[in-house]
């Protein structure tokens, strides 16, 4: 089924374009959500302007993520995590905390464009691609760490730094 896109569809096409899709998706989908139309020249012409202002915008965001992959290439990231003491860790650290990390030094990175096969499950550093697009990548150095507990930062606040026994000498005076 040939129908001509009037907004832009994610992975299928932009406004102005006709495609060809299973009739199923065409009626049960595009059509109804007044995503597509009949591809007629009345409504080619009618749609021309959008498409060039929907050009315009691609070029202005492939250029902003052309700039984005640019700054994040070779910026590391710590994310601290809760562990036992052989380095494994109690969850697990994915896309969410990598992109997360990520926005949190202020690069705008959505979950989707971190390209992780397996969650990270030990305390590791880990070399990990970012996807901007398809043909646009970068890689950012990821550092999981063990995270503080309760009682570490209790002694760090306290000034002891774990010496226990120049406490009790204090106490002895």
């Amino acid at each position: 089924m040939k129908l001509l896109l009037c907004k832009n569809v994610s992975n299928l096409g932009i406004v102005g374009d006709v495609v060809d899709v299973s009739a199923g998706y065409g009626r049960n989908y595009l059509l109804p959500q007044r995503m597509a139309t009949d591809p007629t020249e009345a409504n080619m012409r009618r749609l021309k302007e959008a498409r060039r202002q929907a050009e315009e915008e691609l070029a202005l965001q492939r250029k902003q993520l052309e700039s984005l992959a640019q700054r994040i290439t070779g910026v590391e990231v710590t994310i601290p995590a809760r562990a036992n003491e052989e380095g494994v860790l109690y969850g697990s650290v994915g896309k969410r905390e990598i992109a997360r990390a990520l926005a949190d030094e202020g690069h705008p990175i959505l979950p989707e464009h971190v390209v992780l096969h397996d969650p990270i499950r030990r305390i590791d550093t880990v070399t990990v691609e970012i996807r901007l697009a398809s043909d646009l990548h970068s890689e950012v150095k990821v550092w999981v760490v063990r995270e503080k507990s309760a009682e570490e930062e209790a002694q760090e606040a306290s000034g002891q730094g774990g010496t226990e026994a120049g406490g009790d000498e204090q106490g002895d005076r």
